[in-house]
């Protein structure tokens, strides 16, 4: 396919829940994507639960989208769907279903969970076909990049994946990494980190397909209200899942709360983690310090930015996460643990702090050193603003991306 082919029909995206409270970037991909003049049509595995769409842009993207298993789930379609492209081309339908079994992870369960996979993209295939797709990019190398992979063999219309870890390289050869990479037109990564991660489970010759693409965000959504100082007021943006560390920030929270009786900790988000942390606070009898928030949409993210002093993410496990850009476009410091690419945004002592993770006396330590020195929060606010706009900025990312898609993935990780 050539780069003018590539710009003569649409492109499809795919991931497994779209839209998604947690995952707000790749909403901001689309419509950046679209901006850059790109035909863009979402399609998701799974139609996420109502708590996902919290604001008018969610609600919006679930009304264009494409659930797949909503379709698949109907035996009738299913089954029609199967028939045509096993009489349009029985070579490619048997292939790509040996392509299935060949890649599944080990066990009966595996093999059961793949087949479905199968079905799936059969359904998301013949959507494509119909509507004249030349592309489909997925978000995540688990099992909606599996459908994707399937998919593109039962089409053949060519697909490629953004990657954000840290999970999967973790269960590599349970989702066939290396043959999705090697498949793929090209692969996105969202740092540096994840991008050697990728060549580490890849061969030399796919290395050059592998771009750089940030996660941005939109800067001029945030920081738009002078910040005349700095006070006590912690956020935590994220899921409240145990691999953020909400927890450890909880226990940091009542070592701070020693000498800045004053501070407080708010908490966005929601997950299996919550309980657990309400528990602890109360048992430390600090629970009239914290505040758990739930789930935000965008724009109420931005406003707990805006009045917050700094943001605090403890994670044990982390790709690059968004909330890291979007505190720094707020003119807010960052304490984040040291893992995987977070030294890449946030740089020590200049945007923010890193800590070791799960060193909860360095957490607070550095939580503190911010709240009894409000100049230094405020030069750290102003560098991380800064290096924002120089490197996550939304727009040029997805410009860069359009370029990808435009050129079929040439160039590579060369950026502009």
């Amino acid at each position: 396919m050539t780069a003018s082919d590539m710009q003569q029909g649409p492109i499809a995206y795919l991931t497994g829940d779209y839209p998604k409270v947690s995952h707000t970037f790749i909403l901001r991909e689309v419509e950046g994507l679209r901006a850059a003049g790109l035909e863009v049509l979402t399609c998701s595995i799974r139609k996420p639960s109502a708590s996902d769409f919290p604001g008018i842009e969610e609600q919006k993207a679930l009304a264009e989208t494409f659930y797949v298993k909503a379709a698949a789930t109907n035996p009738v379609r299913l089954l029609l769907t199967h028939a045509r492209l096993l009489a349009r081309a029985p070579g490619r339908w048997f292939r790509t279903l040996g392509l299935a079994i060949r890649t599944r992870a080990p066990g009966l369960k595996a093999l059961l969970w793949q087949l479905f996979y199968f079905a799936e993209a059969g359904v998301l295939a013949e959507h494509l076909r119909q509507r004249g797709v030349r592309h489909l990019h997925n978000h995540f190398g688990n099992s909606s990049c599996s459908v994707a992979m399937l998919a593109s063999s039962l089409s053949e219309i060519p697909f490629s994946f953004t990657e954000h870890g840290p999970a999967i390289f973790f269960e590599v050869k349970d989702w066939a990494l290396s043959e999705k990479i090697a498949r793929a037109k090209f692969v996105v990564a969202i740092s540096h980190f994840c991008r050697s991660q990728l060549m580490l489970f890849s061969r030399p010759a796919d290395w050059d397909k592998i771009a750089i693409v940030h996660c941005g965000v939109e800067v001029t959504a945030y920081g738009n209200h002078p910040r005349e100082g700095f006070g006590k007021r912690i956020a935590f943006v994220g899921r409240l899942d145990p691999v953020k560390g909400a927890l450890l920030l909880v226990e940091a929270m009542a070592q701070v709360l020693r000498t800045h009786p004053d501070a407080t900790l708010s908490l966005a988000g929601d997950g299996p983690a919550r309980a657990p942390a309400e528990a602890r606070a109360r048992a430390l009898g600090i629970e009239g310090a914290v505040h758990f928030l739930g789930y935000l949409s965008q724009g109420q993210v931005a406003e707990l930015l805006d009045q917050s002093d700094m943001l605090v993410l403890p994670s044990f496990a982390e790709g690059l996460p968004v909330v890291y850009m979007e505190a720094l476009a707020s003119r807010i410091p960052v304490v984040a643990s040291r893992v995987a690419g977070v030294q890449e945004l946030v740089e020590d002592g200049v945007t923010g702090y890193t800590v070791p993770p799960g060193d909860v006396v360095s957490l607070a330590d550095r939580i503190a050193r911010l709240m009894s020195d409000p100049a230094l929060a405020l030069s750290m606010g102003k560098a991380g603003r800064h290096a924002v706009e120089r490197d996550f900025d939304i727009r040029n990312e997805t410009l860069w991306l359009a370029e990808l898609f435009r050129n079929g993935g040439a160039g590579g990780r060369l950026r502009p």
